[in-house]
């Protein structure tokens, strides 16, 4: 199974390239302005819902697990500027609007280009990884259906630019997505369960969600990239304390 979040978000990717082709006029800002603000919310909701669905509700638990969680967080970042996850993922966005700058309906390698610059947008995207793997190993697709909206918008915007080439990235994105969620579910999920760590991954996959949110509504920036192996850390910070 790729998981229903990796399902909705290829319909995204889809329906947003055929409206795309379809409607001669761009969104309008009021549009735009309302369609972040609704992602954004929703994306507060879905992510501080999952969070608190792991906690245990007794109040010595609560604090135990939310120190986790920060601290999971804390050398998450860490690892992820050691890594270099946010410079490759600010690279990435770099030559993307290169891409989208240089794009003329004259370019014969205009379908080529537009189908590898929004594949590479749309795989690497640090939602797509975190929902990824909270679809696995939770099944917990919310995240992902968020994203599915953010990608069908885009979609619509790099059709105009690129051509029909971009829905064809829905391809990359099924195949990268799909392999995350189903190598947790398939392998990380029975560990995490035998061991009781599954509630220290969702109440840090929740706060990602949550700082997703922050970014969506211009809020705050956060390097979000960084964080991903806090995902790791979680369940390694909760069995050490046992």
């Amino acid at each position: 199974m790729i998981g229903p979040g990796t399902a909705l978000n290829v319909i995204g990717i889809l329906m947003g390239g055929v409206v795309g082709l379809a409607r001669r006029k761009p969104l309008s800002p009021a549009t735009e302005s309302f369609c972040r603000v609704a992602m954004g919310v929703f994306t507060v909701f879905y992510g501080l819902r999952l969070t608190c669905l792991s906690l245990d509700w007794s109040f010595p638990r609560i604090l135990k697990q939310l120190l986790v969680a920060v601290l999971a967080m804390m050398l998450g970042k860490v690892t992820g500027r050691l890594l270099g996850l946010q410079r490759m993922s600010n690279r990435l966005g770099q030559t993307a609007r290169e891409h989208i700058v240089a794009a003329t309906p004259e370019d014969p390698r205009r379908l080529s280009n537009g189908f590898k610059t929004c594949a590479a947008l749309l795989c690497a995207a640090p939602l797509g990884i975190l929902g990824s793997i909270q679809d696995g190993v939770s099944g917990y697709f919310y995240p992902l259906g968020v994203k599915a909206v953010m990608d069908g918008l885009a979609t619509m915007g790099f059709v105009k630019v690129f051509g029909w080439g971009v829905m064809i990235a829905a391809l990359p994105v099924l195949a990268v997505q799909g392999t995350i969620t189903l190598v947790c579910a398939e392998y990380l999920k029975p560990f995490l369960e035998a061991h009781g760590l599954v509630d220290s991954v969702n109440a840090v996959g929740g706060l990602l969600v949550f700082c997703v949110a922050l970014v969506i509504l211009g809020l705050k920036k956060i390097e979000l990239a960084n964080y991903l192996p806090s995902l790791a850390f979680a369940p390694l910070l909760t069995w050490v304390w046992r």
